[in-house]
């Protein structure tokens, strides 16, 4: 049976993006990058909503010939991952690997979950907040860069009480603060 994980990049204040949808100071430098591509090794299903797999297409364009290793290794990773995106406004998806559904089922990702021998992530807040809500939300990947933005898109939903216990810390060299919860039944 696979976890449900939910991987996010924010700031100190707990943002992903700031008010004007930058995100710009979550650009995570080769040591956090190499990090993250290994928590990213036992992923076999993304879950995106549209605007995050938007973002997230350019992994499956980019010439990695450019890049520098931890993002060629990154583009690797996500290319062989299935990836599953929902969206209502969206016609159609532009990766390989890809299916699109219209509206978030928890009982179907339930089913995702039992059904498979390797992790799924989710990702988006917006998505994440479904499957928090919908109790669903196995472990949480948090990399905490040391900048506050003030405000924009909240990392977690409000309104929601979780019990989480603390399995993982790391500090890299940035300054930036990896923790990893499990939810607590």
């Amino acid at each position: 049976m696979g976890r449900l994980i939910y991987s996010a990049i924010a700031s100190l204040d707990g943002y992903v993006a700031d008010e004007n949808g930058s995100f710009d100071w979550a650009a995570p430098d080769d040591e956090v990058h190499r990090y993250a591509n290994d928590l990213e090794r036992s992923v076999g299903t993304h879950l995106y909503g549209r605007r995050l797999y938007e973002v997230m297409g350019f992994w499956e364009t980019v010439d990695l010939a450019d890049l520098p290793t931890p993002e060629e290794d990154y583009a690797r990773i996500w290319r062989s991952a299935d990836k599953v995106v929902y969206s209502t406004t969206l016609d159609r998806v532009s990766s390989t690997r890809t299916r699109l559904e219209r509206s978030f089922d928890p009982d179907a990702v339930r089913a995702m979950k039992a059904a498979s021998d390797r992790d799924l992530s989710i990702g988006g807040p917006g998505l994440a907040a479904h499957a928090i809500r919908a109790g669903l939300v196995d472990e949480w990947c948090l990399f905490v860069v040391p900048v506050t933005v003030g405000g924009g898109i909240r990392a977690f939903p409000q309104g929601v009480r979780v019990e989480l216990e603390l399995v993982e810390e790391l500090r890299f060299g940035n300054g930036t603060v990896f923790l990893r919860y499990r939810t607590v039944p």
